[in-house]
């Protein structure tokens, strides 16, 4: 893991490091950059996996100050600044594909495709919105306890013996409850800018995700101009990448070497 000072702020990434073509990766909101681990190994010597912990998540601390996806999109330009990277593959799961598709809204020319998981355009849904304010208050209040973060767990990574881990880790705190709340629950609507976005877009969703719907992922497919058939993990709920690696490491490998070929393959 490494720091980088950046857009004002310090933030926490992992470099796998190599000289293949650059992917950049975001995680969900209450994971980290970790749930990428699987796939930095298994793309390396072609591709150079960079996964980057958001606001308030893994090792980079929250603001004070509210901030928008925007924001952290900017976060991004400014870390491939720092690696010297004049583009590369963005994308990310939930929270990371937001900040993705921002990447794209701001600087076209620095994404060479997009990766999307588990995410959408539209903001926060009203009934969402409700249920998500009332467990972070809930955490806020009582704290990591076993009766919040067991649903919790079950809705982010499902039937999978790595839930455990997270609900020991998130007792180790802190959580996203502040300004990164904010920045969920309040996030602005991008569906209609999409045509906008002409790069090529892999879309993948566990066919067991109880935070995202798929339909929210049919309008992405719909609307994104150079965007794939949504990719269907079955079993994986809301974090794929983390629970069947396998399975994603193959989409996303077909993906890579069929759109952005690597120098080191040619």
């Amino acid at each position: 893991m490494a720091t980088a000072f950046v857009n004002g702020r310090h933030l926490n990434y992992a470099d796998a490091g190599g000289d293949g073509r650059p992917v950049i990766l975001g995680h969900g909101f209450f994971t980290d950059h970790s749930v990428f681990d699987a796939q930095a190994e298994a793309l390396l010597p072609h591709w150079r996996v960079i996964r980057w912990d958001a606001r308030g998540h893994g090792g980079t601390p929250d603001d004070v100050e509210p901030y928008t996806y925007w924001d952290q999109a900017r976060d991004v330009l400014a870390l491939m600044d720092h690696l010297g990277l004049a583009s590369a593959t963005v994308g990310g799961i939930s929270q990371g594909g937001f900040t993705a598709l921002r990447v794209a809204l701001l600087a076209p020319e620095r994404v060479d495709a997009l990766v999307l998981s588990d995410t959408e355009a539209t903001p926060c849904d009203p009934g969402d919105k409700i249920g998500y304010g009332q467990m972070f208050a809930a955490l806020a209040e009582h704290g990591p306890i076993d009766d919040l973060t067991g649903p919790l767990s079950q809705q982010i990574i499902g039937d999978d013996p790595r839930a455990a881990e997270w609900r020991e880790r998130w007792k180790q705190g802190p959580l996203p409850l502040g300004a990164a709340a904010e920045c969920l629950l309040e996030r602005d609507d991008v569906s209609g800018r999409l045509a906008e976005i002409t790069c090529p877009a892999l879309l993948i969703w566990g066919s067991e995700d109880r935070s995202l719907p798929r339909d929210r992922m049919d309008l992405l497919a719909a609307r994104l101009p150079a965007a794939t058939p949504v990719t269907v993990i079955p079993g994986a709920a809301h974090t794929p990448a983390l629970t069947h690696p396998a399975e994603v490491n193959h989409v996303l490998l077909d993906f890579l070497s069929t759109t952005i070929p690597s120098p080191t393959t040619s």
